[in-house]
């Protein structure tokens, strides 16, 4: 029998991300220890002298889902200029990783422990949750101080809407909706943007010369709420402008993974 100061014979890390994916793909309850082990490649004792309990174990495999899986999405809302494209970039993304063909579907923060009993389970998830949803709030008071966000946006109801949409995505995926089905969704969900923000749905750029047409619209604390002028429904500036948010949305959505899901 191995002593207790025997160095480990498995690879802690290869454990725990095999942890991470059973979990995600069966949940935290249904996921019973002879399921973690064998996916692990380890026995139970091992496994309790490693991470301590089932519970710890779930802990940590979050911890590393949102480590990696939230990646792409910090990057998104730290390097997109503008809200808009950082929430559209979000969106594109998730609806890209909840339906790869190489992974669980749907998001683990989500789907994991939602009707859980164990309480300590479903707190565990619902911080990771609520820390999503605050991530694009303040994403939002960004654009306020930057001026491509109304000053009196909602920014706490906004990104609740954007949150819930991810959330859904998340469970379209798991009961089979395909990517072309779910990217549908989040290309809906960013033709929402005015209607919740306020703002209008295109990136803001500086103005150069005249050729570029209309400025886009600013804001600052003593403008109006609203914008009162934008170019004409179907001008070349506002198309030209909603075209590069999607090909900036695009090209950050094709990061590889590593959110969180929200």
């Amino acid at each position: 029998m191995a002593g207790r100061g025997r160095p480990r014979s498995f690879d802690r890390t290869v454990a725990l991300t095999r942890a991470m994916e059973t979990f995600w793909r069966r949940g935290y309850e249904t996921a019973s220890l002879a399921d973690l082990t064998a996916a692990m490649g380890i026995n139970s004792p091992s496994l309790y002298a490693a991470f301590g309990s089932k519970e710890q174990l779930f802990r940590e495999a979050v911890e590393l889902y949102a480590a990696v899986e939230g990646a792409p999405i910090d990057r998104a809302l730290t390097e997109e200029p503008t809200a808009f494209e950082a929430v559209a970039a979000v969106l594109r993304w998730n609806a890209r990783a909840f339906t790869g063909d190489d992974r669980p579907t749907g998001c683990m923060v989500v789907l994991s422990a939602v009707n859980t009993a164990d309480d300590a389970a479903r707190r565990c998830l619902a911080e990771v949750r609520a820390a999503g949803t605050d991530q694009i709030r303040e994403r939002l008071e960004r654009g306020i101080r930057e001026g491509d966000l109304p000053p009196d946006t909602d920014t706490a109801t906004a990104a609740r809407f954007y949150t819930a949409i991810v959330q859904g995505m998340s469970v379209q995926a798991r009961d089979g909706a395909g990517y072309e089905e779910v990217a549908r969704v989040a290309e809906r969900a960013i033709g929402a943007w005015e209607a919740v923000t306020g703002a209008p749905a295109r990136p803001v750029a500086p103005r150069d010369t005249a050729e570029r047409g209309p400025a886009p619209v600013r804001y600052s604390a003593d403008s109006p709420a609203r914008p009162q002028a934008r170019p004409p429904a179907g001008s070349s500036a506002g198309s030209s402008a909603r075209s590069s948010a999607r090909s900036s949305g695009s090209q950050s959505s094709g990061s590889s993974t590593g959110a969180i899901s929200s």
